[in-house]
């Protein structure tokens, strides 16, 4: 009798643990046949993602066909700089190398500077702008298709496409497993997008009425890739080496003819700058032997980056900046002035700014950079460090521009300049690899966006030990620096700058210099080959002694 109710006990046991095993397949089930929470709305696929549920506002096509996006949802999906100017009503958006203009309820728009009519307008409606996202195709790069205006497929033609032919009939299922619901069912030799394979046998694809699924790896043959991925096409293979070749506007452009320098690839002559006016007004240094000057780079194989400098006029700068009609005159001469020249790039040095401008600044290099990059002119924009002075520092936002631009060059010299009410180094090594690490970590800069800028010169310091405050400092080129020191000025080598400093005294007068040479310069040429940077650059040409392009020469063998 015991043992007969042992019995049904255990059956009792064994019975509940089928029941419970049951419920739990029939609800792991249950999940995949859950209602479709895009079931009944205008689906939208970006890249093979169904973003539909995602999105802020639902999307919707107009009586023309096109498909409209909400401004935030274009934000997130296809342009984080998508900016709105409430004042004129326009929406501003730009690629990699379009930018268009369209102003709400018109049906017409600029792009790269040329009004082209477009199809539909944009509207606002509930407190929301919508975009006609099917206008902005040849801006994006985009193929967009409509599948029975219940699906809209977006695909970006930069991307890798790859299609496969099933081998028998087949449901495309919702999860990677038998037991899922049927998203869509496939005839033979029908066929389909592959998004990616190899999870236990299944194969993720689109059908060509752009549903998203899975299927078993082993009914897709004939994969072929019909649409190559674009690759971006670097004007510099390898490291940048650029050496800034400075010239006031009252002289003609240096005559270098028969001569050539080894260790640099790149040559930035001080081509165009801003006059000190409420217009745009600009000094051409170029038309003063600069043709002369373009025929030598390019005969000894440098690329030119012309340097267009603000001549640190704040008030100027923060005008343009401020004036939307201002900033698009200055980009059309700028995209004008490269053309005419045949120029390779523009490297954009804009010094003391407005810290209030930061963001202005950043619109203003995010709308110039795709009509250069349109015209293959690369953009390169000059910083200092961050974490310094208003106008000094806090006037750049280092990331969006890192983003926008082909190359920051980040000047890493005046860590004591002349405004210094102390004694120091020019550069010292220490300091330099603290602001890359800035850069990097604190900046958040891609570092194969970031060039090294390195001085040709260093300070000769003067303090009256008699005084108070009674510090001066003087510029003092590299080539001279050894004209500078006396015989009895003994060197002594600074392993955490990275260089040699010399003091000595003159009566009450403290002299002292750090200095920099072939050495500390092929110390901080060492921080771009261990942080991986984009290269280096040297402020200033014919500060130098000529053993710096024999050490920068090997920065271009990596």
């Amino acid at each position: 009798m015991e043992k007969k109710k042992i019995l049904i006990n255990i059956l009792k046991v064994i019975i509940i643990l089928i029941v419970l095993a049951v419920a739990a397949c029939a609800f792991v089930i249950a999940q995949d046949y859950i209602k479709d929470p895009n079931l009944g709305k205008l689906n939208f696929i970006i890249n093979n993602n169904n973003v539909t549920s995602r999105l802020k506002k639902d999307i919707f096509i107009n009586e023309n066909g096109d498909v409209y996006v909400s401004k935030e949802d274009l934000k997130n999906y296809f342009d984080e700089y998508l900016y709105y100017d409430e004042n004129s009503k326009e929406i501003v958006t730009t690629s990699n190398t379009k930018i268009a203009k369209i102003e709400i309820g018109k049906t017409t728009a600029k792009i790269n500077g040329q009004e082209v009519n477009i199809s539909s307008p944009i509207i606002e409606k509930e407190e929301t702008i919508y975009i006609p996202i099917t206008v902005l195709d040849k801006v994006y790069n985009l193929k967009i298709e409509n599948k029975n205006d219940e699906i809209i497929v977006v695909t970006s033609l930069d991307r890798e496409e790859k299609q496969c032919e099933l081998t028998k009939n087949t449901s495309v299922k919702y999860k990677a497993k038998l037991l899922s619901k049927t998203v869509d069912k496939l005839k033979k030799q029908d066929k389909v997008f592959l998004i990616s394979n190899g999870t236990n046998g299944w194969s993720k694809i689109r059908t060509e009425n752009g549903k998203i699924g899975y299927v078993k790896t082993d009914k897709l043959v004939n994969e072929k890739i019909t649409r190559q991925k674009q690759e971006e096409n670097k004007q510099i293979e390898g490291k940048v080496s650029l050496v800034w070749d400075y010239y006031s506007e009252y002289v003609s452009a240096p005559d270098r003819e028969g001569t050539k320098i080894e260790g640099i690839n790149v040559v930035a002559p001080s081509f165009f700058s801003l006059k000190q006016s409420d217009t745009i007004e600009i000094n051409n240094n170029a038309e003063r032997g600069g043709e002369q000057y373009i025929n030598w780079a390019k005969e000894n194989g440098y690329k030119v980056w012309a340097m267009f400098s603000n001549n640190s006029y704040k008030a100027t700068t923060s005008k343009i900046l401020n004036s939307e009609k201002l900033r698009d005159e200055l980009i059309e001469k700028i995209v004008q002035l490269a053309k005419e020249y045949e120029l390779d790039g523009i490297n954009i040095d804009f010094e003391n700014m407005n810290m209030e401008d930061k963001n202005l600044f950043s619109r203003f290099i995010i709308e110039l950079a795709p009509r250069l990059r349109d015209i293959d002119v690369v953009i390169s924009v000059d910083v200092t460090a961050p974490d310094g002075s208003d106008t000094w520092s806090l006037c750049y936002n280092r990331n969006v521009l890192g983003n926008v631009a082909d190359y920051l060059i980040f000047m890493a010299y005046d860590q004591h300049g002349t405004s210094s009410n102390k004694t120091g180094t020019v550069a010292g090594y220490n300091w330099v690899e603290t602001n890359i690490n800035k850069f990097l970590n604190q900046e958040e800069v891609e570092a194969d966006k970031i060039v090294l800028g390195m001085p040709l010169y260093t300070r000769l310091w003067k303090t009256d030990t008699s005084k108070e405050d009674s510090i001066t400092s003087s510029v003092v080129n590299m080539n001279k620096i050894e004209e500078q020191i006396p015989a009895d000025a003994e060197k002594q080598w600074d392993d955490e700058l990275k260089q040699y400093y010399i003091e000595y005294m003159r009566g009450n007068i403290k002299y002292q210099m750090w200095i920099e040479d072939a050495k500390s310069i092929t110390e901080k040429l060492g921080l771009i080959k261990k942080y991986n940077l984009a290269g280096g650059a040297y402020w200033e040409k014919d500060r130098e002694t000529e053993e710096i392009w024999t050490i920068t020469k090997e920065l271009l063998k990596d």
